[in-house]
């Protein structure tokens, strides 16, 4: 049996898709909670290792300070930075403070950029 000509068309090449800022930013905001999610259990991990003796501590910080724990590091800031962000974002939208499409557009840009500046900024800091 042959799907009537006015069949909807399926496009399924999502990389060509140009999402609204807002639902970036929603997205972003899911990854980021996946993220954290994945990583409490190892932060506390780490934490408790990191209490064992001095010579574990400095073994930690030494992973830390090392490219792959600097990239972990980097993704674990970003990620709790957007999602705090994102957080509040919603939150403030929900009470109904900036649902306004033009608004929602800005808070939703502000979120998105201003997350990699503070992990940035954290990572940086950390590292000096």
């Amino acid at each position: 049996m042959r799907p009537p000509s006015h069949a909807p068309v399926k496009f399924l090449k999502l990389w060509q898709i140009r999402f609204p800022i807002g639902a970036i930013a929603s997205i972003a905001h899911r990854v980021s909670g996946v993220l954290l999610l994945i990583a409490l259990p190892l932060l506390a991990s780490v934490l408790a290792r990191s209490l064992h003796s001095p010579a574990e501590f400095d073994a930690l910080r030494d992973a830390a300070a090392s490219t792959s724990g600097t990239l972990i590091l980097a993704l674990a800031s970003w990620a709790l930075a957007h999602h705090v962000l994102a957080g509040i974002r919603h939150l403030l939208m929900d009470i109904g403070i900036g649902s306004g499409l033009a608004q929602a557009r800005r808070s939703a840009r502000a979120a998105l950029i201003a997350a990699p500046i503070i992990a940035l900024y954290v990572l940086v800091r950390g590292l000096w």
